[in-house]
Formats: structure tokens, sequence, C-alpha cells
């Protein structure tokens, strides 16, 4: 499976950088398949660093090491999905042993209901009503060095 990083910089050898980012899964090393989401967040990244150029970084997954991971998968924005990613941003500790989280990405258009949500103003209920109607593009979380070692990086293309 071929994903996608976007950055200031082109990223040939992974790193999970541990600090206090407050991401949707936590500390990771952060990919998607969607090439277009890679592309926006290159664009971000260079924006918020205010240097570099806008690259995205391609990676081969080997889906045979998945079955020697542990992953945790969000298939939509679901009630767990939600308490999870309430608990990183928030930067609540809670126990996450996962190599990879992968599931729905909290962008732009979601963080108006999310900010709600943790403010107490939306229930889950309603968040959830709010956000399932949205097409929430992907990303994958690879939390430790084991979950790093399962990608290959194949170019990085200059935007």
């Amino acid at each position: 499976m071929l994903l996608y990083h976007g950055s200031n910089v082109a990223v040939e050898k992974p790193q999970i950088i541990i600090a206090d980012r407050r991401l949707d899964f936590g500390t990771g090393f952060y990919l998607t398949s969607g090439y277009e989401q890679a592309e926006r967040w290159a664009n971000l990244t260079m924006q918020r660093r205010g240097n570099g150029k806008q690259i995205v970084s391609f990676f081969e997954l080997d889906e045979e090491k998945l079955n020697e991971l542990s992953v945790l998968k969000f298939e939509k924005a679901s009630a767990e999905w939600l308490k999870f990613v309430s608990n990183n941003r928030n930067n609540i500790s809670f126990t996450d042993n996962h190599d990879i989280v992968f599931g729905p990405v909290a962008n732009d258009r979601t963080m108006p209901v999310l900010r709600q949500y943790f403010s107490g103003v939306y229930t889950e209920e309603e968040a959830l009503r709010r956000l399932l109607p949205q097409k929430l593009k992907d990303q994958y979380a690879f939390k430790t060095e084991r979950a790093v070692s399962a990608l290959t990086f194949k170019e990085a293309k200059l935007l």
C-alpha cells in the first residue's frame, strides 16, 4: 500500500518525535493514503514553519508486517474515535500501546465541532451527528519503531 507524508522537507527516514503536539492519534509519524491530503499537509507545514519547500514523501507499507503489529483501526468517526481524539487533543493521559493507529483525520471542517464537544457544548451524540456526513480523509499514525520499520521510502516530490 502506498502512503504519503506532506512536509516542508523530504523525509526519507521517518522519526517519531516526542513533543507536546496534541495530534489526533498522539505522538507518531503521520501518513495518509490520499495524495491530496498529503499536499494540504505539506502546504500547512510550510506555512506554519515559514521555511523549506512543499514536499510529499512516498512510502510503501509492507502489509504483511501489519500482522506482527498492534493496530487500532477506526472505520469512521465513532464514539470510540471521538474519545480517542479527545484524549489526545486534550493531553489526557491514557494507555495507548498500539504500534499503528489509523482512521479519520480531524481537519479544519471538523475542528469547530470537536471544540464544541471538548468544551461540553455538544454531547457525544450531537458531535457525531454533525461529523458523520462529512467525508473525512484518513491518517495513519506510526507510533513505534517497529511500525516505522514496515515502511520503505520510495521518493519525494516537490510541489
